[in-house]
């Protein structure tokens, strides 16, 4: 009996330390609950769901969809740039075609950072040539009116272009598509 008395604080003492009930649930739809029908399950928001909308459909996140609307952009470009560096279409020292020297200028050199610095006194034509640096290098240079002739970068266009044009994305697809400079 007296093994009895002493435990009967302990079984007190863990009766105040064992978990409450949980609290009624809440309805979220108006109405009273109906007796007997068991509360709806519990679904996670759709952005946590593995496959929301069905076998295979996603729908894309902004990141991505931003991401493919520049990529979708600004490939042609880059096409047309790496076609005249990397191929045979156009020889070290030559000026583009009008066609292409319309694109370059419009599409890229209006946005290059320091733009007025490179065209100077007037644009005359842009020419593929090697880097005068990096002999392996080919790259493109606006031909002043004055006859001095000075490379841009390409890349640093298109950054400043991404920046002006997709501010919000601009950052992250500048850093995931581009390589450090």
């Amino acid at each position: 009996m007296v093994l009895a008395a002493a435990a009967a604080p302990l079984l007190l003492r863990a009766a105040r330390f064992a978990p409450a009930p949980p609290p009624p649930r809440r309805r979220l739809l108006s109405g009273p609950p109906t007796a007997g029908e068991p509360p709806p399950p519990a679904r996670p928001p759709a952005s946590k769901l593995a496959d929301p909308l069905g076998v295979g459909a996603e729908p894309p996140l902004p990141w991505r969809a931003a991401e493919a609307e520049i990529l979708r952009d600004i490939d042609p470009v880059v096409q047309l740039i790496k076609d005249i560096l990397h191929s045979d279409r156009y020889g070290d020292g030559e000026c583009l075609c009008p066609k292409d020297e319309t694109v370059v200028v419009e599409k890229l050199l209006a946005y290059h950072p320091r733009a007025q610095d490179k065209i100077g006194c007037g644009l005359d034509a842009i020419m593929v040539d090697r880097h005068p640096e990096f002999r392996k290098s080919r790259c493109l240079f606006v031909v002043r009116t004055d006859g001095v002739w000075i490379d841009f970068s390409y890349q640093k266009c298109l950054r400043a272009y991404i920046r002006e044009k997709y501010p919000s994305h601009a950052e992250r697809f500048i850093r995931e598509h581009f390589k450090r400079t």
